[in-house]
């Protein structure tokens, strides 16, 4: 049964490609059998950028998105093409506010060619799935995981987002199953 009146959307902060985008909706609904939908494209917000790091703040453009949730959505994800941080950490791949409504992931690291390597659509694409269903995932109240092949596994680096999975595992295959089941059952 899907939820008719409740559904994720995918939102690019900034310029994005529109496969990317098709891509990561169409695995976002397939892992939380959810409707999604994608939105035109929020600007990226300058506040958000640290000149001296070179790298826009992740928290900053997650209340960004937060200002612009449409009524009907459950969750929400923006994809940017920019790097990334919050203060503690050099850099993320994405972030969300734990059982909020939003979440955001960078595709600067996720490329192949950011580390030396030769393009490579798929496994660009692979990862970005990951990561989009990672911070959705924080939205839902999942936790890092410990199993390196559990999409709720925090990925330090890219070797470990190409280790896990595009799927949840065990308990927090189990908690979301709660989660969209009581969400279901409120609607």
């Amino acid at each position: 049964m899907r939820m008719a009146d409740h559904r994720i959307y995918v939102e690019p902060v900034g310029d994005q490609d529109v496969t990317v985008l098709d891509r990561v909706a169409e695995e976002i609904e397939a892992a939380f059998d959810l409707p999604v939908l994608k939105l035109k494209s929020l600007r990226l917000p300058e506040y958000a950028l640290n000149a001296s790091r070179g790298q826009y703040h992740s928290t900053k453009i997650l209340r960004a998105l937060l200002s612009h949730v449409p009524h009907d959505a459950l969750r929400m994800l923006g994809v940017t093409d920019v790097d990334l941080f919050v203060p503690r950490l050099n850099f993320v791949f994405g972030e969300a506010a734990l059982d909020g409504r939003v979440a955001v992931i960078s595709l600067y690291r996720l490329r192949p060619e950011f580390y030396g390597e030769p393009p490579d659509e798929d496994i660009f694409l692979r990862r970005a799935v990951k990561e989009a269903i990672h911070e959705l995932g924080h939205t839902f109240g999942l936790k890092h995981c410990p199993n390196p092949k559990c999409v709720m596994y925090f990925s330090n680096n890219i070797k470990d987002t190409d280790r896990k999975a595009a799927r949840f595992h065990g308990e927090d295959a189990e908690r979301l199953s709660r989660k969209l089941e009581a969400v279901r059952a409120a609607a």
